[in-house]
């Protein structure tokens, strides 16, 4: 096929509108590594008080101590081969820095949330009293402060709520509803957060001192999600019906409001590795190689009382995504 090279090209790509991660917070490095993959945890609870016997002698008390081994699992990678004559016939467009980069706005920052939101939103599903799932047209705008603040009493989280180490994310519906609240008397604005230069713009309130962030990006605020779409990426988990050899998989929920913890809700990063090899330096072609690999995991760790999990909680929407 002949080149048209009358046909002019931008040097610029079209913006692309995608919103920030939003669980850079949760982000850790303070890890001690024992082997490859996994990370230990050391986990103590002990008795308390009992009355003192003036007549002499101790009430003796018990400690429990246990090692817990955590092991990451989600590891990903890609590469991108930018041949020599791709980026002279497209001004420099198809270049490997404008492909990394839109690699990472449209791929790596929305799988970082999506990774998190779900992980812990299975955690919260598995804990008694932690979680619900509610009609996301339930939320409305006579009850949805009422409805929030009903969440941030569950269990434990006034705890953790006193402290300021609680973050609520919610949908874009019910941050509309929030707005339009009688109720609720507080400030929503257009935040910018500064993240690793850039500014993350999303609607931000608080209640009762928890912040208040706005998942503008939904297709990352579901409860579950199939790592291995046909494309590569991630997608919402579809529902799966029982047939012959072929088990049920339940479809994801969107999540409709999602509690964590700065303290115990982390996302642990092992291996974040990009390698860039110019034309010649490898044996893939003339032109240029782009690799890039994730390894990672989000973890929710117990409370240091009585090791259970007390400090996160979600309400997702009731209905199932199908097939």
């Amino acid at each position: 096929m002949a080149l048209n090279y009358a046909e002019q090209w931008s040097p610029e790509l079209l913006e692309i509108l995608m919103q920030g991660t939003l669980t850079s917070p949760f982000v850790t490095s303070n890890v001690r590594w024992m082997d490859a993959k996994t990370f230990h945890f050391t986990q103590m609870s002990t008795s308390g008080y009992k009355n003192h016997n003036r007549k002499g002698g101790w009430n003796t008390g018990t400690y429990d101590q246990k090692d817990v081994p955590f092991t990451l699992e989600h590891d990903r990678d890609v590469e991108f081969m930018v041949d020599k004559a791709d980026v002279d016939e497209t001004n420099a467009t198809a270049s490997i820095q404008n492909i990394s980069r839109v690699f990472e706005q449209t791929w790596v920052v929305p799988e970082t949330d999506a990774l998190f939101f779900s992980k812990v939103a299975q955690e919260a599903q598995k804990t008694e009293g932690y979680h619900g799932s509610t009609a996301t047209s339930a939320y409305t705008k006579a009850k949805v402060f009422g409805m929030l603040k009903d969440i941030l009493a569950k269990g434990k989280l006034r705890r953790y709520k006193a402290n300021g180490s609680l973050i609520m994310y919610v949908c874009s519906e019910i941050m509309d509803a929030l707005e339009q609240s009688t109720e609720f008397t507080r400030k929503i604005e257009i935040t910018q957060i500064a993240e690793g230069g850039m500014g993350i713009e999303t609607r931000v309130t608080d209640i009762d001192g928890v912040p208040i962030m706005e998942v503008i990006d939904d297709e990352r605020f579901y409860d579950a999600f199939n790592w291995e779409p046909e494309n590569g990426g991630f997608e919402p988990q579809k529902k799966v019906a029982a047939g012959s050899g072929v088990q049920a998989v339940t479809g994801a929920h969107k999540i409709n409001v999602l509690v964590a913890c700065g303290q115990t809700c982390k996302t642990v990063p092992k291996i974040s590795s990009i390698y860039y090899f110019a034309p010649g330096a490898h044996t893939k072609g003339d032109g240029y190689l782009y690799q890039n690999r994730s390894f990672s995991d989000v973890f929710v760790f117990p409370n240091g009382r009585d090791g259970k999990i007390d400090s996160i909680y979600v309400d997702v929407d009731t209905a199932e995504v199908g097939a």
